[in-house]
């Protein structure tokens, strides 16, 4: 089944391009079918940039997806046209009544700063404790997944040496978890953050289930609440060029940018980056949808608590 889109967002298009099939919502409203409520909470700077690839992961569900996206009333972006913002988000406080079948909040590019530092921690607290009883189950992903853990569970984040960048091995601790159906013992996942989460930290709480993690990157996938909570401290959602137009960036402004690992063709920049992780990442979104939003969810959104 195809998604439910805001009429004239740019991924519709962009995507078309790649055979996805997307569906705005002029004519998803002629076909009488509930859809699964998705909001994403989008803070990473390049909006257009995220939204592309998340859809891209959401469109392989069966299920027919509407997508809605919401913003920060305390944050204003700077990387993205404000009429794209004005046409596509509302506010949290716009849709604090509303109830989600699930949720997605992404990274953000504040990881260095303590939590209570970030201009927008007291919204996104809010936002933390609405989602637990209007949203059936929600992804948490890098800098949002280490804010859920310290905001829930009183998890600290810890600063790296240099940053993880690059594509880590994942092993899956516990196979049998329907997020991992169809998975391989071993799966590639994305990172590029400058802080971490210690497994111990993890270990030591029981609300927690310690998931995925790598002798690489460390811990990588906890999960709480049965599933209606998981945290991802990588990007499965990023596309094939995105470490790579990071590392040029950074690379230009400064001297100290290392290579990504395991991301280049024999480890060589002028060479292409090998894909490894995009079947991995259609599947763990796929199941997310399918076994901890869809079986899981009420008929009767409002039921949600």
């Amino acid at each position: 089944m195809p998604l439910r889109l805001p009429d004239k967002l740019p991924a519709i298009e962009l995507l078309k391009h790649e055979n996805i099939f997307v569906m705005d919502d002029s004519r998803a409203h002629m076909q009488d079918i509930r859809p699964l409520k998705i909001v994403i909470l989008n803070l990473m700077p390049l909006k257009i940039t995220t939204e592309t690839d998340l859809i891209r992961l959401l469109s392989n569900t069966p299920l027919q997806l509407e997508i809605s996206f919401m913003k920060l009333k305390s944050h204003t972006p700077k990387n993205t046209p404000i009429e794209h913002m004005m046409m596509f988000y509302r506010d949290f406080a716009e849709m604090r009544k509303e109830k989600f079948d699930g949720m997605i909040i992404t990274g953000a590019p504040v990881e260095q700063l303590e939590f209570e530092d970030v201009t927008y921690w007291d919204e996104m607290t809010d936002i933390f404790d609405w989602a637990r009883t209007h949203v059936t189950s929600t992804l948490y992903i890098c800098w949002a997944a280490q804010a859920g853990l310290y905001y829930h569970y009183g998890i600290p984040k810890y600063p790296l040496q240099k940053k993880m960048f690059g594509i880590f091995p994942q092993h899956t601790l516990d196979p049998q978890l329907p997020i991992f159906r169809g998975f391989d013992d071993v799966f590639q996942m994305p990172h590029s953050r400058h802080t971490e989460i210690h497994r111990d930290d993890i270990l030591r709480n029981p609300d927690l289930t310690l998931i995925a993690e790598s002798p690489e990157c460390g811990v990588s996938m906890v999960m709480a609440r049965n599933g209606r909570e998981f945290f991802i401290t990588g990007h499965l959602e990023y596309a094939p060029d995105t470490l790579d137009r990071e590392y040029r960036r950074d690379r230009d402004i400064r001297d100290d940018v290392e290579l990504p690992r395991h991301y280049y063709y024999q480890d060589d920049p002028e060479q292409h980056p090998l894909v490894t992780w995009r079947a991995h990442a259609n599947l763990l979104y796929n199941n997310w949808i399918n076994y901890y939003v869809y079986q899981e969810t009420p008929f009767d959104i409002n039921k949600i608590e």
